[in-house]
């Protein structure tokens, strides 16, 4: 007996053409399916600068096609509260945040899980390339079969209760079959191109829109002599690493590579720029993290052997984790580029993903 029939699985209609395929093959697995659309800005909220309106109408069209319903809910004010306001402080501090791990821990996997509680759910489900299994009685978190596109990194913050509730349908498969099965099933956005960066930005440039929140503090773009290379428009707007942006892209020095933001100073408010990919201040073998979600508990003993990574898209990379007080402190076997103040460092265990925390220094 199919043990999916008669469960309802409430999934998170984005518009895409992830959670399309994951709502159809719910409904092949036998399951009730319904889905919700979630709208998350309204601050500047046009469809020059955000999508939301024509995404509804593809997640509706996708629905109508599949026959099932969907609900439509605004998460505006919780976005903002529990999200951006988050973002923004922490940008003050000079860190780099990634308001997508915030938005899956405050927003999918909190408000829209208790919405989906409402309509008398079983589960929920995303188009997240992730999966889940039960080992050892506990639901543990792993690596999507598509690793390049896995994001497992951006759901690191999602306890196991709420993950024990939860289906990724597209897990075990690619993102070039994902995109065939649609454009087989004929949905109307098969070919559409994939969200990147965060919806309320939108097209338009980040400083621009971060202006409207953090007044603009300019200040000098220094080298390693201590020169005055450039200037920047105010040092939350950059990140470590940051190649773009700089203006000086035309000054040649030295060796003549290419400039990347290697440190921000908030007290003397300057950027350190060095030249080349490769240069040693960009390379940093150690960091210090607080703020850990463990997926499962209890959490891991310590020291703890696994890989991590410092970003998305990154190698899973060796390294040993401790506890020192109350922080965590991650060495790792080889140098990691552009460890970054703000963002996350995600632990893992082979293909599971076990937790991570906020990057300190």
């Amino acid at each position: 007996m199919n043990t999916s029939a008669k469960k309802h699985v409430v999934v998170g209609m984005s518009g895409g053409v992830d959670s399309s395929v994951a709502a159809y093959l719910l409904l092949q697995q036998g399951y009730y399916v319904s889905g919700v659309f979630m709208k998350n800005w309204e601050e500047d909220d046009t469809d020059t600068y955000c999508s939301a309106t024509e995404d509804r109408k593809d997640a509706q069209a996708v629905c109508d096609k599949l026959g099932i319903s969907l609900h439509t809910i605004n998460f505006a004010n919780e976005y903002w509260d529990n999200v951006f306001t988050h973002f923004l402080e922490t940008l003050k501090t000079g860190q780099t945040p990634n308001p997508d791990i915030l938005c899956n821990k405050e927003i999918k996997f909190k408000a829209f899980f208790d919405f989906a509680a409402t309509l008398d759910a079983d589960f929920i489900a995303t188009g997240h390339y992730a999966r889940t299994e039960q080992i050892d009685g506990h639901t543990v978190l792993k690596k999507a079969i598509d690793l390049n596109k896995d994001q497992t990194y951006f759901l690191h913050a999602v306890k196991e209760d709420k993950l024990a509730r939860t289906l990724f349908p597209i897990g075990e498969l690619t993102k070039p079959e994902v995109r065939q099965l649609a454009q087989k099933l004929g949905f109307i956005n098969h070919a559409k191109k994939d969200s990147t960066g965060i919806c309320f930005i939108g097209e338009r440039k980040f400083k621009t829109f971060l202006a409207n929140y953090l007044p603009a503090k300019p200040g000098d773009i220094i080298n390693i002599q201590g020169q005055v290379i450039g200037r920047h428009e105010g040092v939350m707007y950059y990140t470590l690493g940051q190649r773009q942006g700089l203006g000086i892209g035309g000054l040649t020095q030295g060796d003549g590579n290419a400039w990347y933001v290697a440190q921000k100073d908030l007290s003397r408010n300057t950027l350190l720029a060095v030249q080349g990919r490769d240069n040693p201040l960009l390379y940093k073998k150690s960091l210090t993290a607080t703020n850990i979600d463990w997926i499962n508990t209890p959490e891991p003993s310590l020291p703890l052997h696994c890989t991590a990574k410092t970003r998305y898209r990154q190698a899973d990379n060796l390294c040993i984790l401790t506890r020192e007080a109350q922080q965590y402190c991650v060495t790792f076997e080889d140098s990691q580029w552009a460890i970054t103040p703000g963002q996350s460092v995600v632990f893992y265990q082979g293909d599971i993903c076990l937790g991570g925390g906020v990057i300190n220094v």
